[in-house]
């Protein structure tokens, strides 16, 4: 597994947002994955992680997923999460994503799922996303710590 670039801004692997999430993604070339501990700040009802919270985190691995597969970045069009156990703060999350199909470099999608320590599914999401126009993307990358280039090269 490779770590992936995050960014200073970024909600969710953004090392500077005071509010973020401050996640680190790894890839192997075709699964992304983190490991995200919610804390008692991530709970929507009482000792249970905000459905939008989940749903974040999902959609945020799936755009990883297209980019590592694609070698582009990629705006969310459709998001479809399963919530199928609660989440609790302070539980040990592993979430993982793919890439599913690429149609013709104008719509990918894209599928992930978050699992506790144990294995259980706590929820699944599918998702479409469209590529961002190149010329955003270079604006975009101003804002990552590392040199995002290698995951956008065709040598990998």
């Amino acid at each position: 597994m490779r770590l992936l670039p995050h960014t200073r801004s970024c909600f969710v692997c953004g090392e500077s947002n005071p509010a973020g999430l401050k996640l680190r993604f790894e890839t192997d070339g075709r699964v992304v994955q983190t490991c995200f501990v919610p804390g008692s700040e991530h709970v929507g009802f009482r000792q249970t992680v905000h459905g939008g919270l989940t749903a974040t985190l999902l959609d945020e691995i799936m755009v990883w997923a297209c980019a590592v597969q694609t070698k582009r970045f990629a705006f969310c069009a459709e998001l479809k999460v399963r919530f199928l156990q609660p989440v609790r703060p302070g539980e040990s999350l592993v979430a993982a994503g793919e890439l599913v199909s690429n149609r013709r470099d104008k719509l990918f999608e894209a599928k992930a799922e978050l699992r506790d320590q144990a294995g259980a599914v706590k929820a699944t999401a599918s998702g479409k996303y469209w590529p961002i126009d190149p010329r955003e993307v270079a604006d975009m990358a101003t804002d990552f710590i590392e040199d995002p280039a290698w995951v956008f090269s065709q040598g990998g």
